[in-house]
């Protein structure tokens, strides 16, 4: 069986998070996703608008994810050594970076691959973040 993992904040859930999600379960037998809990995203810098309680329950309720589990730290590579995850899937936008290119190799020594899947483009949280932002801001 092919054990596959992603994580993300999924905050404002949108089309990416949702296509990132459907293909990631075409690639595996069995997708484990982590929500990154509200500590971890306060730590990050940033503050979801909707609590992790509600957006886990967002996410496990999505037909092609299997299971839907808490991220609290930013260890991706232990996440998925713990589920028994061959894959990672994460987005393009992480690709080449010089933190994942060092990301590449400790998986790979954990027999374990990573996914890059393109990045929906003209969507994303922080742009409708901005966008309610900006019309509460003139209300």
């Amino acid at each position: 069986m092919i054990i596959g993992y992603t994580a993300g904040v999924y905050d404002l859930f949108h089309i990416g998070h949702l296509n990132l999600l459907k293909n990631a379960s075409g690639m595996c037998d069995k997708l484990i996703v982590g929500v990154t809990t509200d500590d971890l995203v306060l730590y990050k810098g940033k503050h979801a608008m909707i609590p992790f309680e509600d957006r886990i329950e967002i996410v496990r309720s999505i037909r092609y994810v299997d299971a839907a589990v808490p991220q609290s730290d930013m260890d991706k590579l232990t996440m998925c050594k713990k589920l028994g995850a061959s894959i990672l899937f994460v987005g393009d936008d992480w690709y080449g970076t010089e933190k994942w290119q060092q990301y590449e190799k400790e998986f790979q020594e954990a027999g374990i691959r990573i996914v890059y899947f393109p990045y929906t483009k003209g969507i994303s949280s922080t742009q409708i973040s901005k966008a309610l932002k900006a019309v509460r801001d003139t209300l």
